[in-house]
């Protein structure tokens, strides 16, 4: 009988004793083997007690990798939540660089067992060069990734707040939703966008309450500083408008806030859209309007579908003083600049057009702001997020946030303007609290009802309504077209909106409308841009 040492040489451990095709196909196999099977290489043709290690490594790995799999798919809100914890991330980012350094160690080992000098010339730059991109592939990305990871947590941590996460107060979120604007050649920052987002916490039904820039005589929250010097609400005349608020309590009461408000003149109009609504404010999000266009570009851009002719300016037209261009009717994908111009419009129309098309720009944000939009942008989004976003929302309330925003995606979202359409003209000026505070109320309950109550509801009305007389059915029309949300005015028909035509019959165009604005027509402009409110997210 032969004893141990009489075995044959394993091939794989004495490359000296094969042929140089054969060290050829070794060195490969090697190389996959530790591409693959970190650990593999060693456990076959070098030290075993290393391979054992970075096998179970490997393992171990592997495990973690499907648990957080089934997480993503038990509750996603846990895992979500722990990738916005910034101490988390911090741990990410050690694992990933130990991860990426354990992985260039396997290589370089297995380059040593390969011994490239028992290789032809030309299979040994073959394999130097292929160990090379492998190093790059699996040392490279887990290195990418941890300088990702590094990027979103210092970007957390600068925007986002410490503290713990919050609860929803009756089963919703609010929060407050301001387009700031601020300039070297402004007194103080102006929201020309204030709207507050109320969200179911379960179903991710949400209403967004839209308050125009001139909304005056608004009330504080009580108990709020505001509150005890504008008692009687923020009524001093025409200065005293809502966009204005921010400033008056930056610049003039600041004194009044506790130390701990960091941000007074955002706890001023947080508190003013409380006091308004009637509903409790939670935090505040403040977009900087010269960082959106970056955002919105960093979410690949925005797709909306407008109703009207929307003007934005760009270069001057050839021999005149006119530079105003226009978005078409239809379906658009927006760039950031675009969206923002889209946004922002008031050109031959109102600020009451412009909510509504900021409504739905909104909307459509929420909608792209899904975590494969951030995975896939994340760089982009987190580099953009610093200079655009400022909240008072603490970093361990991202997750759950980042889980709710994709239900409140899927959802209809009702909007409601405390102002035209939705209510009277003169309701900015001098708004019914009452009634506005029972609108929002009757919207939430609305979302609230099951289909099958809605369903009936619906069909009940539709008999009544048979039974009525003409004189009954103009005053219920009237009564319901008042406590009804944007989403649900009415449209113009077909008919109507082929009404605006140029003389010949022909479509209306942009070049029409640049020759009507060149000619002075600036009241017919109005008359075809009146529409341009109305749009929708796809």
């Amino acid at each position: 009988m032969g004893s141990a040492s009489h075995r044959a040489p394993s091939p794989l451990r004495q490359p000296e004793t094969i042929s140089s095709p054969q060290r050829s196909k070794r060195a490969l196999i090697l190389v996959l083997l530790t591409i693959f099977f970190p650990g593999g290489a060693q456990l076959v043709a070098g030290n075993r007690k290393l391979g054992r290690i970075a096998v179970s490594i490997t393992m171990l790995c592997w495990v973690a990798v499907l648990a957080l799999v089934a997480l993503y798919f038990i509750d996603r809100s846990i895992l979500l939540g722990w990738a916005a914890h910034p101490n988390f991330q911090l741990f990410l980012i050690i694992v990933l660089g130990t991860l990426a350094l354990g992985w260039l160690i396997m290589f370089i080992n297995t380059l040593v067992i390969i011994r490239p000098k028992l290789l032809a010339p030309g299979m040994r730059a073959i394999v130097t060069v292929f160990t090379l991109a492998a190093v790059v592939a699996t040392s490279g990305l887990f290195v990418y990734g941890a300088s990702m990871l590094n990027t979103g947590r210092e970007t957390i941590q600068a925007v986002f707040d410490e503290g713990p996460a919050f609860d929803p107060i009756d089963g919703r979120y609010n929060i407050a939703v301001f387009g700031a604007d601020s300039g070297a050649n402004r007194d103080g920052v102006r929201t020309d966008v204030a709207a507050l987002l109320s969200v179911d916490a379960k179903t991710g039904k949400s209403l967004l309450i839209s308050v125009p820039r001139n909304f005056q005589n608004a009330r504080f929250a009580p108990g709020s500083p505001m509150e005890k010097i504008w008692p009687n609400g923020y009524n001093c005349g025409d200065e005293c408008i809502f966009n204005s608020i921010y400033r008056n309590a930056e610049m003039e009461h600041a004194d009044a806030f506790p130390d701990s408000v960091k941000n007074v003149g955002a706890q001023a109009a947080m508190d003013a859209l409380e006091g308004t609504t009637g509903l409790p404010v939670q935090g505040y999000v403040m977009v900087n309007m010269a960082g959106f266009e970056q955002f919105v570009d960093a979410l690949g851009g925005v797709t909306i579908n407008s109703g009207g002719w929307v003007p934005y300016n760009g270069k001057y037209y050839e021999n005149s003083t006119v530079r105003t261009h226009w978005f078409a009717p239809g379906t658009h994908e927006f760039t950031g600049k675009q969206a923002l111009w889209f946004a922002r419009s008031r050109d031959f129309t109102d600020d009451y057009h412009r909510i509504k098309r900021q409504q739905c720009l909104q909307q459509a944000i929420i909608k792209q702001f899904t975590p494969q939009t951030i995975l896939t942008n994340f760089t982009s989004i987190m580099s953009a997020g610093e200079q655009l976003v400022e909240t008072d929302i603490p970093a361990g309330q991202l997750g759950s946030f980042v889980s709710l925003a994709e239900k409140v995606s899927k959802e209809p979202m009702a909007r409601l303007t405390l102002g035209a359409p939705d209510f009277e003209r003169s309701f900015s000026t001098y708004p019914d609290f009452d009634k506005l505070q029972e609108r929002i109320q009757s919207l939430i309950a609305k979302q609230n009802e099951p289909k099958k109550e809605k369903k009936d509801k619906a069909e009940k009305s539709e008999d009544s309504s048979k039974s009525s007389a003409p004189e009954e059915t103009t005053e219920a029309s009237e009564e319901t077209s008042e406590t009804t949300d944007v989403n649900n005015a009415p449209k113009l028909s077909n008919k109507e909106e082929q009404e605006f035509t140029q003389p010949d019959g022909s479509p209306i165009t942009e070049q029409y409308l640049v020759n009507l604005e060149m000619a002075g027509y600036r009241t017919l402009i109005s008359e075809i841009a009146a529409n341009n409110d109305e749009c929708s997210v796809p």
